[in-house]
């Protein structure tokens, strides 16, 4: 896997001191679109895999499919792209159910 994979990927920066709450805020607000940002790609690819997956499964009906090896390679892309967005989602209730077990 290339660079195009690792877009979502920060830097790791220097602690702030206690009193930057403003920064920190502005800080959380950006990972959380980032985070957001990543779901919704995501999700995306998940869509867009799935709906070639539709038009190939046509095509073969129809007879017009001239590469019979694109649909099982568009499937598995498919279930890849589902496999990730579950083990996304997996991840984040982890961490979520984590977070909730810490006391304040």
């Amino acid at each position: 896997m290339g660079v195009e994979g690792t877009q979502f990927i920060t830097p790791i920066t220097a602690w702030e001191g206690i009193g930057s709450t403003q920064q920190k805020t502005a800080q959380s607000k950006n990972e959380t679109a980032l985070f957001s940002d990543v779901f919704h790609s995501v999700v995306n690819q998940v869509y867009t895999t799935q709906a070639d997956v539709e038009n190939k499964q046509y095509l073969l009906a129809t007879g017009q499919l001239d590469n019979v090896h694109t649909l099982p390679i568009a499937e598995m892309k498919a279930s890849l792209s589902l496999d990730i967005l579950i083990s996304l989602r997996n991840k984040a209730l982890e961490s979520y159910n984590e977070l909730m077990k810490i006391n304040v």
